[in-house]
C-alpha cells in the first residue's frame, strides 16, 4: 500500500462527486474516512461502494476526533459548514475544496471561528455528471490541487492541507484566494459560460442540421452539460472576477460582427486573419503534457471499422510500432460504418508512425 502523509481519520462531509472521490482516494491509500451528507441515499451510496463509514461511527466512539475534516459541500454554504466543523471538533484542521476562496474566507473573517486551522483548497478536476456513482478514487491523478494560506493558518493546518492533495496523487499549487479566484475565472468560468452559450445556441436546432456536427463542436460544448445548480453558486460567487474576461470577449465578439457586416471591406480579411492570429497565439500559451511549455505535435487520423476490437487492435500496434501517443481523439465519419481516431505524436515521429501503420495494412489519412 503506498506510503500517505495523513494518518486519519479524515471526515468527509458531502459526499457529491468530489467528496466520494477523496473517500474512495483515501481509502484505497489506507487512510481510514468517515462520511457525512445531508442525504442519506448519497450518504448510503459513497458508504457501499467504499469511499468510507458514516460519521457516526466515528461519533460512537467517545474521545475520538478526525485529523481533518473535508468540507466538500455547494459554495453557498461552505462557510455555515466550516464554521460548525470548527466548533465541532475543537482539535481537527478543516478544509472545503470549493472553486471559490476569496468569499468563504471573507466570510469566515467575519464570524467567530478559529481560523488557525482552517484552509481553504480546491482541487482543479471534476467531470460532466455529478452525484457519488460517478466519483472515482483516480480522479485527482496528476491534476493541480490548490492550497490557499491565509494569514491566520497555522502552519500544521497547511501542511495537512497539502497532505491530503499529495495523498490522492495530484500536483499541490499554492496560490493566495484572490489570486486564484483571478485565475480560475479565466481558466475555468469563462470557458464554462463561452460552452454554455455556444450549446444553447443549438436549442431548436433542425436535427438533420446537427447530423454534420463533428468533434469541433463536440469539443467546444462538452462542458455544457454541467450541473447547473453548482454553476449558479460559482459565479454569482466570482462575478467581480469574471466580468472583466466578459467585457473582453463582448468587444472581441462586437469587432468580429462588425468586420464580417461587411467582409469584403478594405482591412476587413486582415481583420479577421489577426483575430484567428490572436487566438492561435492564446492557445499556443496553454501547458503543455505533464504542465511543461507547450509543444507542437503532428496530427495523423487512422481509419477503422466500427466493430469491438479495432481500437484496442490500433493503439496495440502503435505500442508495438515503439510510438508514444501524445494526445488521441475519436470521431465518427457521418453515414459510414467508421471511426477516425486521429492522433498525435512528436514530429519527428510521424512519418515513421504512418509507413509503419500503411504497411500494416491501417488507412492513414495525413
Amino acid at each position: 500500500m503506498a506510503q500517505t502523509h495523513l494518518g486519519g481519520p479524515v471526515v468527509v462531509i458531502g459526499t457529491g462527486l468530489l467528496g466520494t472521490s477523496i473517500g474512495l482516494g483515501l481509502e484505497h491509500r489506507g487512510v481510514p474516512v468517515f462520511l457525512e451528507d445531508p442525504s442519506p441515499t448519497h450518504q448510503a451510496v459513497a458508504v457501499d461502494i467504499g469511499a468510507g463509514r458514516p460519521v457516526a461511527e466515528l461519533d460512537a466512539d467517545r474521545g475520538a476526533e478526525p485529523q481533518l475534516v473535508v468540507v466538500a459541500a455547494p459554495p453557498d454554504v461552505t462557510a455555515d459548514v466550516v464554521e460548525r466543523s470548527l466548533a465541532r471538533w475543537p482539535h481537527a484542521v478543516v478544509v472545503d475544496i470549493a472553486s471559490v476562496k476569496s468569499a468563504i474566507l471573507d466570510e469566515l473573517r467575519r464570524r467567530p471561528a478559529d481560523l488557525s486551522r482552517y484552509v481553504g483548497t480546491h482541487p482543479m478536476a471534476g467531470r460532466e455528471k455529478s452525484g457519488p456513482v460517478a466519483a472515482r478514487g483516480e480522479l485527482f491523478t496528476s491534476m493541480p490541487w490548490v492550497v490557499c494560506a491565509h494569514r491566520e493558518a497555522s502552519d500544521d493546518a497547511v501542511r495537512l492541507a497539502k497532505a491530503l492533495g499529495a495523498d490522492l496523487g495530484a500536483t499541490v499549487m499554492e496560490f493566495d484566494a484572490d489570486e486564484h479566484d483571478e485565475a480560475v475565472a479565466l481558466v475555468s468560468h469563462l470557458p464554462q459560460v463561452m460552452s454554455s452559450l455556444l450549446a444553447s445556441r443549438l436549442q431548436g436546432t433542425d436535427l438533420r442540421l446537427l447530423s454534420l456536427a463533428g468533434n469541433g463542436l463536440r469539443d467546444t460544448t462538452r462542458i455544457a452539460a454541467s450541473d447547473p445548480g453548482l454553476w449558479i453558486q460559482i459565479l454569482g460567487a466570482n462575478a467581480d472576477k469574471l466580468v472583466k474576461h466578459l467585457y473582453g470577449v463582448r468587444e472581441d465578439v462586437e469587432r468580429l460582427i462588425s468586420t464580417l457586416e461587411d467582409p469584403t471591406a478594405p482591412g476587413a480579411r486582415l481583420d479577421l486573419a489577426q483575430l484567428m492570429s490572436e487566438g492561435n497565439a492564446g492557445q499556443a500559451r496553454i501547458p503543455g503534457k505533464h504542465g511543461g511549455p507547450p509543444q507542437a505535435f503532428s496530427w495523423l487520423t487512422v481509419l477503422v471499422d466500427d466493430r469491438p476490437g479495432q481500437i484496442a487492435r490500433l493503439l496495440t500496434e502503435i505500442g508495438e510500432i515503439g510510438v508514444n501517443l501524445e494526445d488521441l481523439r475519436l470521431d465518427h465519419s457521418s453515414g459510414r460504418n467508421v471511426g477516425m481516431v486521429e492522433i498525435s505524436v512528436l514530429p519527428s515521429k510521424h512519418d515513421e508512425l504512418v509507413a509503419e501503420l500503411e504497411e500494416r495494412g491501417w488507412r492513414v489519412l495525413q
